[in-house]
């Protein structure tokens, strides 16, 4: 079996020292030269070792400060369902709310935006062609909780009351209702799951640290005659929410 890298292993005895509560919340962990000596590591392996604890929302740092134990924070569940995702055709504000829940974003709308050449792919279309391109912010209690930047062709909703999805008479309804209106019926949604890391831009809009892991979903909706209507990548904070696929089951 492949060995476990040694920073993995020396997080995994921090993290049982932390959460035997040795060290209470708020109180600083000693220096991260002091704990490489006790462990006999590198310091560029505790700093791996207690950067991988701060990821993981145990530890944070503080500059100039040092090392310290957290807060522990919920990680709410997000689930992903095609009769709850307000991606897949509802609104965040219809029906019973899922406790933290998106219940407020910010959205801005490009129009006419030439399709880059992965974005085309996935549509469907020729690179250049003209999208609407909208990037959201969902917000949960006042904190930024998923990213969303989504694409819809023009050759679909130019010309028609949906082409910007947050104006005109169907705003915020989702892409379902939207596209119902203009007499494209939706069938379909496929997702693509990927964990990353946050960049700069991703982590100063989530709140989060650069670095931070986050899961990254790459889904795309199609009609029933197979032409792929919308596709977007949402980011979502892995310390914040876990992810939940919710499928139903044909009965025979």
């Amino acid at each position: 079996m492949p060995r476990e890298a040694p920073y993995l292993a020396v997080a995994d005895v921090l993290r049982t020292r932390i959460l035997a509560d040795e060290w209470q919340i708020g109180e600083r962990l000693p220096s991260r030269a002091r704990l490489a000596e006790e462990y006999g590591v590198g310091r560029n392996v505790m700093q791996r070792a207690m950067d991988r604890l701060i990821t993981d929302g145990l530890l944070e740092g503080r500059a100039g400060s040092g090392t310290y134990v957290r807060t522990p924070r919920e990680r709410l569940p997000l689930i992903r369902s095609r009769h709850r995702d307000r991606g897949f055709g509802s609104s965040p504000c219809s029906g019973a709310r899922q406790r933290g829940s998106a219940d407020a974003w910010d959205s801005h709308s490009r129009m006419r935006v030439p399709a880059p050449e992965e974005i085309a792919m996935r549509l469907g279309i020729r690179p250049g062609d003209l999208c609407v391109n909208t990037h959201y912010e969902f917000l949960a209690d006042g904190l930024p909780v998923q990213l969303s930047d989504s694409w819809e062709p023009m050759a679909i909703t130019g010309g028609t009351p949906i082409v910007l999805p947050e104006k005109g008479p169907l705003a915020g309804k989702g892409v379902v209702e939207r596209m119902r209106s203009i007499g494209v019926v939706v069938s379909t949604v496929a997702e693509v799951p990927r964990p990353a890391r946050a960049t700069q831009t991703q982590a100063n809009l989530l709140g989060i640290s650069v670095g931070n892991l986050v899961l990254q979903i790459e889904r795309t909706i199609y009609a029933t005659d197979g032409r792929p209507v919308e596709t977007a990548d949402m980011v979502i904070p892995d310390v914040r929410r876990e992810v939940v696929y919710e499928f139903g089951v044909d009965r025979p």
